[in-house]
């Protein structure tokens, strides 16, 4: 785990604060999506599908911590688009990191060299860099060449300036084990906080639809990383259980409200994936009128793939406080990587026959 002991304190603070108080529907990350407009076209990407006036549209610096305000997470993720594009970014960030939030600046960094002055060195910020795996892979994924070096380039010198760094790894169809056991090995050497990774989430509006995961292929890649993995020392940014739930040996439940999205639309129903469900205007509106019960993969067939970890890095973090030695027990003796998964749900065995895969290759019990 490489979250900083001041933040890992901060968070479990206001955790066991939400448990006191008896709310059951809290936040623990902001998804404030500023802008859509992104100088990339990533071929899985749902969120530059939109007409020009839509892709001007920004979010001013008064509704940005406004938003904070409002949701008053801990945490707070600044994705998009590409978030440097926005001129009035470093007001924003450094408004959040005055409230004691801790911000992560999501970026490709391809701007990052010509920006990153107008940003101060923080315990409260993260330079979030994504890399989707190795040169040719990253390249691939985000559909033009040269963005890795440049990416590798930025994070070296946002280290270099004393900036909290992190990579951001999504990983698509044709990943295979030891290709991302090689990046995450490298990733490490460059010193890096740690790495987010997670499966890509299927957008319905994004330009390919042939580079997604299934449900299964997910937890089987993941067992087969961690086996890799077992002896190596990989400071991934997630907890035990979300680890757990990735190699298929949890059966949970998304957390939608966990990490609340607001965008230039409003408070977007009911999470940051799924665009097309309608928005409210403030937060309490999204808390107390979104169907929560019409979503997640039991629920919902456009959920049945999901694994990402902001809809269920919650869950785990819930499942944590409510059974801390089986985290504690995952976080000592690893991820298990073999025998019986979790059960699959109707949704996820429709989904995976969709894709071809062969669910008797793999023991799995299924529930119809």
């Amino acid at each position: 785990m490489g979250v900083p002991l001041r933040q890992q304190l901060s968070v479990s603070s206001y955790l066991m604060k939400q448990k006191l108080k008896g709310i059951k529907r809290y936040p623990l990350v902001l998804m404030l999506e500023p802008l859509f407009r992104c100088n990339l076209a990533c071929a899985g990407c749902g969120k530059i599908d939109y007409p020009v006036e839509i892709l001007d549209k920004r979010l001013s610096v008064e509704e940005c911590l406004a938003a904070v305000d409002e949701c008053d997470a801990p945490m707070v993720s600044i994705p998009g688009g590409e978030p440097l594009i926005h001129k009035e970014m470093p007001q924003i960030v450094a408004g959040i990191i005055a409230r004691k939030k801790f911000v992560y600046l999501c970026t490709n960094a391809l701007l990052l060299r010509k920006r990153i002055d107008d940003y101060t060195p923080s315990p409260y910020l993260t330079f979030s860099i994504h890399l989707d795996g190795n040169r040719e892979r990253h390249d691939n994924s985000v559909c033009q060449a040269g963005v890795f070096d440049i990416a590798e380039a930025a994070i070296k010198l946002a280290l270099g300036k004393g900036f909290r760094v992190t990579i951001n790894c999504t990983l698509f169809q044709g990943e295979t084990a030891p290709e991302v056991a090689e990046f995450l090995d490298y990733a490490m050497t460059l010193g890096v906080e740690g790495v987010t990774i997670a499966p890509g989430f299927s957008y319905e509006h994004a330009p390919q639809q042939d580079v997604f995961i299934s449900s299964l292929e997910t937890k089987t890649l993941f067992r087969d990383i961690f086996k890799l993995g077992k002896q190596r020392k990989w400071n991934l940014n997630h907890s035990s259980l979300y680890l757990d739930f990735l190699a298929g040996n949890q059966n949970y439940d998304c957390t939608p409200w966990g990490n609340p999205t607001r965008n230039v639309f409003g408070w977007q129903k009911p999470c940051y994936l799924l665009a097309d469900e309608g928005y409210a205007d403030t937060f309490q509106e999204l808390l107390d009128t979104t169907p929560w019960e019409k979503y997640g993969t039991i629920n919902n067939p456009k959920c049945a793939n999901c694994m990402a970890h902001c809809g269920y890095e919650a869950t785990a973090v819930e499942d944590m406080l409510a059974h801390p030695l089986k985290g504690l027990l995952v976080s000592i003796f690893g991820v298990k990587t073999t025998g019986e998964m979790a059960s699959l749900n109707t949704n996820q065995i429709q989904a995976d026959m969709n894709s071809a895969k062969k669910l008797k290759d793999i023991p799995v019990k299924t529930e119809l």
